[in-house]
């Protein structure tokens, strides 16, 4: 691809407000991909972040081409229509609700656009593999944003453990509440009992991580919920405690919530802890992923307190017109852009450089990640069933071609 290719981000949320849009407008700026277009199902969604003043700010002059253009009604199907008007092998960032994912990322494949999608993935194993087939097929990229691979400390850990410093995985436990005013969102409107849970929306950032710091595959997971109401009075399981076995033996406990209080400092609680096993001693790897280190407090503001984190996401002056983006999450979308952009050539040639993206580990695919929807399709069962403990299947024997060989 000799221009830089155009990219259309379907769904125009908090995530594409917070990391997805700065990022490619980063991007843009550096001249690394052209025109950026943002889709929604609603006119007033585009038009908010349209008129946000931090991207404003950050960006000046740079804008996006909004869809819907007008109207008041809502336009679910657009998206549609905008895939199917982009030149072939541009790229489709897949910003939606977890249930709407798969829709849209086959929409985009079927139009011969590489896809970065936020996680998870899908929610439904054959639907990664359906991904992973059509994918391959037409030699595109399918990248899913696992943001927290990209942290410096995920990076060494996965270094150092595979060089054996750390020894063997035995126990673990990770956090990750979310602030108590994502009830207040749109999750009130999808992330319902009857579709998602804390643990399959949040947790499997960290089911992601384990793996990938250590390439143990989990085999088993156990869900407990507990159900409560969003404000519109739909109810979803917002606290949840899960436990995941892995392929050593290993446990990894999790806790998930929408219920971080909105006045503690930080934006959410987080953290890592795997207590492992060498020889003759012990081994600790200790991530706290909350507080970084940093204490503020300001004279005004809707925040007088604060511990900001330096390291997902933030906007610096480096000089030069409007602000930078930096952190993990902007390397995150650097990172699954590149691998699109590297995508050139014939159809074996791209192939080639679809089992070199998978092989590598570091960008997750649906081929060397769909472990994470096994654990979803469990996780939900035992969560539906009082937190039973339920085993994950095992990926099956495909081509390899087709099938990134743990």
């Amino acid at each position: 691809m000799t221009d830089a290719p155009q990219v259309t981000v379907i769904g125009g949320g908090m995530i594409t407000h917070d990391q997805i849009l700065p990022s490619l407008y980063q991007l843009q700026r550096l001249g690394r991909i052209g025109a950026i277009a943002v889709c929604a199902s609603r006119r007033r969604t585009v038009a908010t972040l349209a008129g946000a003043e931090i991207l404003a700010r950050a960006f000046p002059g740079q804008t996006f081409r909004a869809y819907p253009d007008s109207g008041d009604e809502p336009q679910p199907e657009l998206f549609r229509q905008v895939i199917a008007r982009m030149p072939a092998r541009s790229i489709v960032v897949v910003a939606v609700p977890d249930h709407l994912h798969y829709d849209v990322i086959m929409i985009a494949l079927r139009h011969d656009q590489h896809v970065c999608a936020v996680k998870p993935l899908v929610l439904h194993y054959e639907q990664a593999v359906e991904i992973e087939r059509e994918a391959y097929a037409r030699g595109l990229v399918v990248g899913v944003e696992y943001h927290k691979r990209f942290d410096d400390r995920s990076l060494m850990a996965r270094r150092k453990y595979r060089e054996g410093l750390f020894g063997e995985f035995r126990l673990g436990s990770a956090c990750l509440l979310e602030k108590w005013y994502y009830r207040h969102s749109n999750f009130q409107n999808w992330m319902t009992a009857d579709k998602s849970d804390a643990f399959a929306y949040i947790g499997c950032h960290y089911v992601d991580l384990v793996h990938f710091i250590t390439g143990l595959l989990p085999t088993a997971v156990s869900v407990y919920g507990i159900r409560d109401r969003f404000p519109n009075g739909q109810e979803g399981y917002l606290w949840t405690d899960a436990r995941v076995v892995w392929s050593n033996g290993a446990c990894l406990n999790v806790q998930n919530a929408l219920g971080f209080p909105d006045d503690a400092p930080g934006t959410n609680t987080q953290g890592l802890t795997l207590y492992c096993k060498g020889e003759d001693k012990g081994a600790l790897l200790s991530h706290s992923d909350q507080y970084r280190g940093l204490k503020h407090s300001y004279v005004s503001g809707s925040t007088i307190y604060a511990e900001p984190s330096p390291d997902y996401f933030q906007y610096v002056d480096l000089g030069g017109p409007g602000l930078t983006p930096v952190g993990y999450g902007y390397r995150s979308i650097e990172h699954i852009v590149a691998n699109c952009l590297r995508a050139e050539g014939d159809l074996a040639a791209r192939q080639k450089l679809l089992r070199e993206i998978d092989a590598a580990g570091i960008m997750a695919t649906p081929a060397n990640s769909s472990y994470n929807e096994r654990v979803i399709e469990a996780g939900r069962e035992s969560i539906q069933n009082g937190g039973k403990m339920v085993e994950v299947g095992q990926v099956p024997d495909l081509p390899k071609n087709l099938r990134f060989q743990f």
